[in-house]
């Protein structure tokens, strides 16, 4: 017999509902340049972890230590971890350095120009009633911001995009314990110690942020008769959000806008904000539509159709707020610095291959992270 219609509804959205699972990352960076820059804040070479994107541990080469990002790393975490932690990057420093000089000998690079070593790896699990599942494991390299050698998980050997890389791929891939302990590390170790550091740090980590969402136009900087409406959605946590910009409440097609996605914000929080051009007289009713875990309902925020440098000079206010907040992000996102240049993901960590054989083995000492080790006196796969 069948149920009613309401009854019937009911059911269909029971059944329909995604069950919305929890996503977990924790990434270790590295970053090395090829002579001091002399600004404040930027070092030689610089090491973080990243747990949801919030930094756990921080590492530079003035300091040398590696040291707590997070109070509940510094309260859980035994004194040799940070010890093992501390060796391990003091190592990967003198690692990198060698191996910038390689990849510039290699490119026929000069000396004069600033050159940027980088490493990314690590892992993403799916955490859906408390059963942890493994998603994508990364192990990445770059120089000068471009993709230099990648790790295929699945088929477990390295992928050279250009032809400088070549070498490197061959020797790795011969190395067949170097491409068992990287998959070895990404789809186990790291989702072990993410596990991990997800239980230490649960308190902190549930602590959700509604966003603060505003939306304000300036001329375009493409037409003289046009005007870019953005809406910026900031302050929230966890990251997943989701931005529409609408006219008479139609959401505009994502071709329309323009955004460079999710970014953090420095203190734990993410921002978005996506931007459209429209015409200057243009007196139609646009908003920004946000919906965000730790809202009850959709919040909606209409333009009121003013511009902030229509008239002379800028109009301060929530003006100079959002360059204040622009320069913050931008601090955090120059450790990132070519993390767009990944077409799938962000930055790594490039590595160089000399002209001799490869001494290049992974080892686990027990931080949490892929650690490097060379048979011989000299880094060179």
């Amino acid at each position: 017999m069948m149920g009613s219609p309401a009854v019937i509804l009911l059911f269909l959205c029971a059944v329909s509902a995604p069950v919305l699972g929890e996503k977990h990352s924790l990434y270790y960076i590295y970053m090395s340049l090829s002579k001091n820059v002399d600004l404040p804040g930027i070092y030689d070479f610089t090491a973080m972890g990243l747990l949801d994107d919030r930094e756990i541990d921080y590492y530079n080469s003035k300091d040398q230590m590696k040291i707590p990002k997070q109070d509940w790393m510094r309260e859980k975490m035994q004194s040799d971890y940070w010890d093992k932690g501390t060796q391990s990057r003091k190592s990967k420093e003198q690692w990198f350095k060698v191996n910038v000089d390689i990849l510039m000998q290699r490119m026929r690079h000069n000396q004069t120009d600033l050159h940027v070593l980088q490493w990314r790896h690590g892992c993403e699990i799916d955490d859906t009633n408390g059963e942890i599942k493994y998603l994508s494991g990364i192990d990445e390299y770059a120089y000068d911001g471009s993709e230099f050698l990648s790790f295929d998980d699945e088929n477990m050997r390295w992928v050279a995009p250009v032809p400088a890389a070549e070498p490197t791929k061959r020797k790795w891939d011969d190395v067949a314990i170097l491409n068992q302990y990287t998959k070895g590390y990404l789809e186990k170790e790291c989702v072990d110690w993410l596990s991990k550091f997800m239980e230490y740090g649960q308190e902190s980590l549930r602590k959700h942020s509604p966003p603060d969402v505003h939306v304000f136009a300036k001329k375009s900087q493409t037409s003289s008769n046009r005007l870019t409406l953005t809406c910026l959605a900031t302050g929230f946590y966890p990251k997943d959000v989701v931005v529409r910009v609408r006219k008479y409440r139609t959401t505009l097609p994502e071709h329309l806008l323009t955004s460079l996605g999710v970014r953090p914000n420095g203190d734990g929080t993410y921002q978005l904000r996506k931007s459209v051009d429209v015409q200057e007289e243009d007196t139609e009713k646009y908003d920004c539509y946000v919906t965000h875990r730790t809202l009850k309902e959709p919040f909606i925020k209409e333009w009121d159709g003013s511009c902030m440098d229509c008239t002379t000079g800028i109009i301060m206010g929530f003006a100079g707020g959002i360059v204040v907040a622009g320069l913050l992000v931008f601090m955090v996102i120059l450790v990132f610095i070519f993390r767009k240049m990944f077409s799938k993901r962000s930055d790594a960590g490039s590595n160089a291959e000399g002209k001799g054989p490869v001494s290049y083995i992974k080892v686990s000492t027990g931080n949490g992270e892929q650690d490097k080790k060379t048979n011989g006196s000299k880094v060179q796969g």
